[in-house]
This record gives structure tokens, sequence and C-alpha cells, in this order.
């Protein structure tokens, strides 16, 4: 089975590529961010079409998170319950089958030391406490999406040039910690040492065409969830060609 997680950066603009994707890899479970609509928008008729149920929590312009299934969704929850952080589409979590889902599209920060980076790092704590509270690490827990937030130098094109800047922060990777720190495994690096896997490259640098990227989309998985994982991917292939999203899809593959 395959659990993909994909920045689309609009999923109406973005739609013959979403359509492209899930026709040639088939993913059994897509958690989607940044979709950019509207819920009486969203494109649930077309992705039914395709065979996926749909659950998806969106507002105007920005953020939006979605997951789709081919199994039924079941125990939709969206948001963190807390007013504070919840202003914004930026959480989804569900159940499908046996597997714990939580799709996150993180705040992004700015720049270290603005407001808006201060209130990533009060976001991140928040979204700890949260999965702390419930999501039961003796489960299969599958912790994912844009986390804005690099691990390390193996994460970055010019670890140099990227030193202490946003995404790159130790603040930021303090933050990343605490979720490891709570039974969570980053689940490329349980199958790579590599440096070099990247997931975002900047449009305006045409950072693709330069392969120069960031890691900062993840699986964060339960022991259980890690026990019966077979590989992770990132599929190159859907952020080349025509009008991509600037973030490439990851794979999970699991039993």
């Amino acid at each position: 089975m395959r659990i993909v997680t994909w920045n689309v950066n609009s999923i109406r603009a973005r739609m013959p590529r979403v359509i492209e994707f899930l026709e040639r890899v088939s993913p059994d479970i897509v958690c989607l961010q940044e979709t950019k609509v509207v819920d009486e928008l969203f494109p649930e008729g077309q992705l039914a079409e395709l065979g996926y149920n749909v659950a998806f929590h969106g507002q105007k312009t920005y953020n939006g998170v979605a997951i789709l299934s081919k199994a039924p969704i079941e125990d939709v929850h969206l948001g963190f319950g807390d007013a504070e952080f919840d202003q914004e589409a930026r959480v989804i979590a569900a159940t499908i089958g046996d597997v714990m889902v939580l799709n996150l599209y993180v705040v992004n920060g700015k720049e270290v030391g603005h407001e808006k980076f201060l209130y990533k790092l009060a976001w991140m704590d928040c979204l700890a406490d949260y999965v702390d509270e419930h999501f039961p690490r003796a489960e299969k827990v599958v912790v994912t999406g844009d986390f804005n937030v690099t691990f390390d130098e193996r994460d970055m094109y010019d670890p140099v040039k990227w030193e202490g800047k946003i995404h790159c922060s130790e603040p930021e990777r303090a933050a990343m910690a605490k979720l490891t720190d709570l039974g969570l495994h980053d689940a490329l690096r349980h199958f790579t040492d590599e440096p070099g896997i990247y997931t975002w490259w900047d449009f305006r640098t045409r950072g693709f065409q330069g392969d120069r990227g960031l890691r900062i989309d993840h699986f964060l998985v339960s022991q259980p969830m890690l026990d019966v994982t077979k590989a992770v991917t990132v599929d190159l292939e859907a952020r080349g060609g025509e009008k991509p999203s600037d973030h490439a899809p990851v794979v999970l593959e699991f039993e």
C-alpha cells in the first residue's frame, strides 16, 4: 500500500497534475496541503470518479488540507481544538483502517525572529501536545505533511547558505525534536542517510533545474507503523513537466 504527502500549491490550478499522478501511482491514501480552496469548491466529484473518498478543510486563497483514500475515512477531526491556532485551515486528522493519519501544513514563519516565526514555534508546541494527547504511539500513527522545517544539513542543498535561516534554524529543529521525542520516527532516514534528497525547490530561482532544494515534507511515524514500512521515496516526475507544484510528492510504501 502507498500513502502520499504532497503540497499541491492549489488543488484547482494543479488538478491535471494531480489526476496524472493518481492514475500513474495509484496511491491508497493521499495527504494534500495548500489546497487553497473553500470547501464548497473542492473538486470532490473528480476525485470520486478516480475511486477516492475525500475529507477536506479549506479556506479561500491560502492554506487548506485534505485526505484522499480508497478505503473509508473515519473519525475526521479538523484543527487542534484550540482557538488560538485554528483560525487557519492547517490540520486534518482521520483514521483509515488501522492507521491514524494526521495531515499538516505547518506555519511557514517568514524569517527567523519575525512575529510569524514566533507564532510558528508556538503552533508547533501545540502540535506536539496534540499528538501526545490524541495519537497513541502504540498504534500505527502517521504524522505527515509540509512541515516547513529541515532536520539537518543533509536536507539542505547549501548548508552554509541556509544555516540559521528559516526552515533550518535551531529553534525550528528543536520544535521538531519534540515530536520525535514522543516516539515518532523520520521514516525516510530509517532507509537512507544519503544527503541531497529534497522535496521543495524554489520557483523563483529555478531551483529544481539546478537541484537546489530542501527536504521539508516528512513522514513521522510510530514504531508499529515503521515496522510495516517498506520504502520512502520522492516522486520527482511529478515535480517536473508543465505547471507543477513547487513541492514533489513523497511516497511511503507499507504492508
